[in-house]
């Protein structure tokens, strides 16, 4: 008799659900440890995990406070890359102005004493949940949607499981392709932003709870308020990212957006209310340099690229003309500056910056470093991916890329 096979997606489900509120639970009732301690608070943590009438009312309120700044700020219309018909969606770019006013208007209510901001610290574990329910509840609504309303390209797969994890539509929309996009707006605005206000929710805590806000907090904030703004500075460049020009959106990329993200890459500021108080200045400046070089690396890998796509005959790195490979589909691959030294140096720019906001933390515990952990593996994998897509795109002349430039992401290492 066959074996009965669990399907891939359930298992993941599963897993990162439990993973996030794992970490939550060792950062809050385990002394920060990783591994379960024989004085590590179970009770305390399944309490606070409820969910609360007022935290679905802060996430329902919050995701439509988002929608609703989407929809009325200012925006320039961009179009997308196109589709298998050849046609281009339009999106709505205003996200760097929806970042300055939620924030503008968190601090301002806090300052005027009407924001308690150290309750998102007191009630994680309700607004935790809150966000699963809804996350896990949308996934259900888009999978509904992208089987009857996709508006452009879907794909069904025939086992329910699977379609709710990776989604039916590639771009769903209320209404279908001129209207409201789930998928550009979700993978910003509500959880990048609010993993901000939990930062701030954070300091607010750690200063109730002992009259200042540590350098160390103060520097997480910061370089992750920096990491956030360049990212919406460069929102429509996420337009060319594999999430929105091939990743169907379903229960994969919604619980990442809105919970994965927000709970876990708050984690640095969450250990720091108690922990590395006295970090030396020498130390914090130093993290603050190793995460300046990370965006030399990370900002002008893209620049270059983003240059030489826009007019390669006349594009100029480091002083001189770039040089590319020639492919038999009658586009040129880069193999000057950063994309001359490895593959994908970008990539390194990218996760150095992600380790910095774990060296802040010191190395008392791992999770804080939970997020550049879970990030190397993710890049480890897209590269991968990368790679065999683009040996299939570019058959020989991809090898003749890959001789003249070796190495995959750090230089001489790997």
């Amino acid at each position: 008799m066959p074996k009965r096979r669990v399907p891939v997606a359930q298992i993941n489900i599963v897993v990162m659900t439990a993973i996030v509120y794992y970490l939550y639970f060792g950062i809050a009732f385990n002394g920060a440890s990783l591994l379960p301690r024989s004085g590590s608070d179970w009770s305390g943590f399944f309490a606070a995990v409820v969910p609360s009438g007022t935290a679905f009312l802060v996430c329902v309120g919050w995701f439509a406070f988002q929608a609703a700044l989407e929809r009325l700020l200012p925006a320039r219309i961009v179009q997308g890359t196109p589709l298998p018909d050849g046609s281009r969606l339009s999106y709505r770019i205003n996200g760097a102005l929806a970042m300055a006013v939620s924030l503008g208007a968190v601090l301002l209510g806090y300052r005027a004493g009407r924001l308690p901001l150290a309750w998102l610290h007191a009630q994680f574990g309700a607004l935790l949940s809150a966000a699963t329910i809804f996350s896990f509840s949308l996934a259900l609504f888009l999978w509904w949607w992208g089987i009857h309303r996709p508006g452009g390209p879907s794909k069904r797969s025939g086992s329910f499981v699977r379609e709710y994890f990776y989604g039916t539509a590639l771009n769903p929309r209320t209404p279908p392709v001129t209207g409201f996009d789930w998928k550009f707006f979700c993978e910003c605005r509500p959880g990048l932003i609010g993993w901000l206000v939990l930062d701030f929710g954070m300091a607010a805590a750690q200063y109730q709870q002992y009259g200042e806000v540590s350098l160390a907090m103060w520097a997480v904030i910061v370089l992750q308020v920096v990491y956030v703004a360049n990212n919406f500075w460069n929102e429509a460049l996420l337009l060319q990212t594999i999430d929105i020009q091939q990743e169907r959106f379903g229960w994969m990329l919604v619980f990442g957006d809105l919970v994965l993200v927000p709970m876990t890459y708050c984690l640095q500021a969450f250990y720091l209310i108690d922990h590395f108080r006295d970090a030396s200045p020498l130390w914090v400046g130093g993290v603050v340099a190793f995460n300046g070089v990370g965006y030399a690396i990370f900002v002008g890998a893209n620049r270059q690229k983003h240059r030489f796509k826009r007019d390669p005959d006349n594009c100029r790195i480091w002083g001189k003309p770039a040089e590319s490979l020639e492919t038999q589909r009658g586009t040129r691959l880069l193999v000057s500056g950063y994309w001359g030294l490895a593959r994908h140096m970008n990539y390194l720019g990218d996760w150095m910056i992600a380790l910095s906001w774990g060296l802040l933390t010191g190395f008392g515990s791992f999770i804080p470093y939970f997020y550049p952990a879970w990030f190397a593996l993710l890049l480890l994998t897209r590269e991968r991916r990368d790679d065999r897509w683009c040996s299939q795109k570019y058959g020989a002349d991809w090898g003749r890329y890959k001789a003249r430039v070796r190495w995959r992401i750090i230089p001489g290492v790997y």
